[in-house]
């Protein structure tokens, strides 16, 4: 289907892609996919070809033309002419990209679901149970780990444990609103503006350094 979703903050762009095509469909959307052909060859399932071509069509819709995305060392995905900064994420039936002119960004989408109540205690400290207790749990919760997956994203630190070094600060749960956060994994402790959406479907997070 077209571009699902779009959020803008100054030069931050944010898109979500609903995920209903085929594989085939997918890839006629593009013009080159000669330059993706060696990185999709490398999935066998179906549902990572999915993903990582949804990945590629929702970035072309964003940037209005066709990007190869390479990896550093670490992990992280920018394009290969540094055009831009850029992060991405998935979850079942959708994909979210993050594009920034000059900044870091940060993205993450996970799926709604009572799966995280059980995890809870991994991730979520006790001095950040105001912010559970406050609204829907659920959607409390999977706000405490999307937004320290966009944290996590953001740091250039390795070993980072979200429940000892990354802290959501209280907030009231919303439709969509931002979040305070702070890293304590690097000497600059340093802190986040986390942007958030809700939906039936999904929690959405996202920041940059500017």
């Amino acid at each position: 289907m077209p571009l699902y979703r779009t959020y803008k903050q100054k030069d931050l762009t944010v898109g979500v892609w609903k995920v209903d095509e085929t594989i085939e469909q997918l890839r006629s959307m593009f013009h080159q996919f000669s330059i993706y052909e060696e990185g999709f060859e490398r999935f066998k399932a179906e549902k990572r070809k999915l993903e990582w071509l949804a990945v590629r069509v929702l970035l072309k819709e964003l940037l209005g033309e066709e990007k190869k995305i390479v990896y550093l060392p670490s992990g992280k995905p920018c394009l290969e002419d540094g055009s831009a900064c850029i992060s991405f994420s998935h979850t079942p039936g959708y994909v979210a990209v993050a594009i920034h002119p000059s900044a870091e960004v940060g993205v993450d989408i996970e799926q709604y679901g009572t799966r995280v109540q059980r995890l809870a205690s991994r991730f979520v400290r006790e001095d950040e149970q105001v912010s559970v207790a406050s609204g829907d749990e659920i959607y409390a919760l999977l706000l405490h780990w999307s937004a320290k997956e966009t944290m996590f994203k953001l740091m250039e630190e390795e070993a980072v444990d979200f429940l000892d070094h990354l802290r959501i600060f209280p907030f009231t749960l919303q439709e969509s609103g931002v979040m305070d956060a702070q890293e304590f994994r690097s000497s600059n402790e340093q802190k986040f503006l986390i942007h958030y959406d809700t939906h039936p479907d999904y929690v959405l997070t996202f920041a940059c350094l500017d």
